[in-house]
């Protein structure tokens, strides 16, 4: 039994001048840094690095041979960690994500990562109906403004709504500080 850390899209698009800028994706993405580094010195096998890459170009960002799909060099992986490519909000679907995590007899993972109400939702959702324990950082995740039938919300709402709903049923739900004590 072991944990990974599932570290999800924190890729260049999602940052300034990128093609799908979040609100604050350089403070999600320092707490990140913090909980790799710290995850690098104390379990060294169980690192994956998810990288979407669009699929259909008609999604705007991610694309294949961009710097934009590039993961950010605040959480560059090294050479001896898994980098799962997906084409989907969820990490697990049509990836080897589970059978990797599996292999390794992973019973518990941490997730962190880019964007709060859509792959990080999606990839904790299914991390737990596959059976994992599942913790979520919720400040080293970014999210963006959304906005539905003339109603704006903010990155922020967006990102508590999320984390609330997840908090409890889904994941244990922390932040970078508390995680590293």
């Amino acid at each position: 039994m072991s944990t990974a850390l599932i570290i999800v899209d924190i890729q260049n698009d999602y940052f300034a001048n990128g093609k799908m800028e979040l609100v604050n994706p350089d403070k999600a993405a320092a707490n990140a840094a913090k909980v790799l580094e710290s995850f690098r010195k104390n379990n060294k096998e169980n690192i994956f690095h998810v990288q979407h890459i669009a699929a259909d170009p008609a999604l705007g960002f991610f694309l294949p041979d961009t710097e934009g799909a590039e993961i950010h060099e605040t959480v560059q992986p090294l050479e001896n960690e898994n980098i799962i490519i997906k084409h989907f909000p969820n990490s697990f679907l049509k990836t080897d994500l589970e059978s990797k995590l599996r292999e390794n007899n992973v019973t518990k993972v941490i997730v962190i990562g880019m964007m709060t109400h859509m792959c990080i939702d999606a990839t904790v959702r299914a991390a737990v109906d596959l059976g994992f324990e599942t913790t979520l950082i919720e400040d080293a995740c970014a999210t963006r403004d959304l906005s539905y039938e003339g109603t704006d919300v903010t990155a922020e709402q967006v990102h508590y709504a999320f984390v609330g709903a997840l908090n409890g049923m889904y994941a244990k739900v922390t932040s970078t500080e508390d995680f590293l004590k």
